[in-house]
């Protein structure tokens, strides 16, 4: 899935892209491959996704990802990607399966939450906004496109819960687009620069307490009903760090100084 707002958006070869009428899926227990496609893949894991996991699992986010993330390769060379762990045993599941399925399901990555759609977006330079594109995922094993339910793209997105996943995974596709501007100086891979942005994207705990220990909502002109909501909730707090990064990084107007 992609989420880069720089990247043209290609029409996959073993992906169709879905208009605005409707596809036919549904996934329950009673489909043959129940869980199959939580077994054996490759799973990005953005910022939100983070958040919403390590919340439900009551962890901090500096012992989840420890637990269950790594780094990978992202979408360019500049900064890196966060991948989930599978299990160490030959089917490879997904460490949040159970025998009744996923663990987590209220808080599930937003590819999970997507699946069988793809997301892409772009920018939009006609209407300097992003635009959506979908794609549907054809998996020889996956019955479920053999169910009779039927769903337009706006009835799917809302019945995954995805409004808050999109809108979060789109202003970090903004903030990949600003990384993949390599607005580093020079300082290389892993330098002090890169590791404070790899703490506000990723860690979103060990953030919160530099926010503090540094008064840095206090050094910028933030209203008081944003100021308390970021001070109690990751998901305000990880957008703050978007826009301070932007700012410390790039002289970006994102944030206003006191």
């Amino acid at each position: 899935m992609s989420e880069n707002p720089a990247a043209t958006v290609h029409l996959p070869d073993d992906r169709s892209k879905v208009g605005s009428g409707p596809f036919q899926f549904r996934c329950h227990q009673g489909v043959s491959c129940f869980t199959t496609c939580c077994q054996k893949l490759d799973m990005y894991l953005y910022p939100f996704d983070i958040i919403r996991l390590k919340n439900a699992l009551g962890l901090h986010s500096a012992d989840f990802i420890r637990r269950h993330a790594r780094i990978a390769q992202g979408s360019h060379p500049y900064f890196p990607a966060m991948m989930l762990n599978m299990m160490n045993d030959e089917a490879a599941k997904c460490p949040f399966l159970c025998q009744e399925g996923c663990s987590v399901y209220q808080d599930r990555p937003s590819a999970c939450r997507t699946y069988p759609l793809e997301r892409a977006v772009e920018k939009s330079v006609t209407h300097n906004r992003l635009v959506e594109h979908y794609f549907m995922t054809q998996h020889p094993y996956c019955k479920g496109h053999d169910e009779t339910n039927t769903y337009t793209i706006r009835q799917w997105l809302r019945d995954q819960g995805l409004h808050d996943y999109n809108l979060m995974n789109d202003l970090w596709a903004e903030v990949e687009a600003f990384f993949a501007a390599n607005p580093w100086q020079g300082e290389g891979k892993a330098g002090p620069r890169q590791q404070l942005a790899f703490m506000a994207c990723y860690n979103i705990d060990d953030f919160r307490s530099y926010t503090q220990q540094h008064n840095l909502l206090r050094r910028f002109r933030l209203d008081k009903d944003r100021r308390r909501r970021i001070e109690r909730d990751d998901s305000e707090l990880l957008k703050f760090g978007f826009d301070w990064l932007q700012f410390v990084l790039g002289s970006r107007p994102t944030l206003q100084p006191r």
